[in-house]
């Protein structure tokens, strides 16, 4: 379970995180958002960008599930906005891919 699409769909968080996590991927920009949470310019690919913020994720939830004081739940929401459509996006690439795949199955060498 290494693929980035993977470990997001493995995700279990409360719903209200979820739910404001919807609504703030709603308005993502992918250069300004992942420049201003990963704090580097945004990666080229989305696979990268997404290992990228399941680790920064990972640490919001370990956070928030210690109580530490240094916990923003606004930060985790923007993060996990952040996750939700990078793998939007590599989900259409994963259906592009699978379904290219599929389409040149169907072919079968007439001799």
């Amino acid at each position: 379970m290494n693929d980035p699409l993977s470990m997001l769909k493995s995700l279990t968080r409360p719903q209200l995180l979820i739910t404001a996590a919807k609504v703030a991927g709603q308005g993502y920009q992918r250069e300004k958002t992942l420049r201003r949470l990963l704090k580097t310019p945004a990666p080229a690919g989305h696979n990268e960008a997404a290992v990228r913020l399941l680790m920064l994720e990972q640490e919001h939830e370990t956070a928030r599930k210690l109580r530490l004081a240094s916990y923003s739940a606004a930060k985790h929401v923007a993060v996990l906005g952040a996750l939700m459509a990078e793998g939007r996006a590599l989900d259409r690439r994963a259906r592009q891919v699978q379904a290219k795949a599929s389409a040149t199955s169907c072919l079968r060498v007439v001799t």
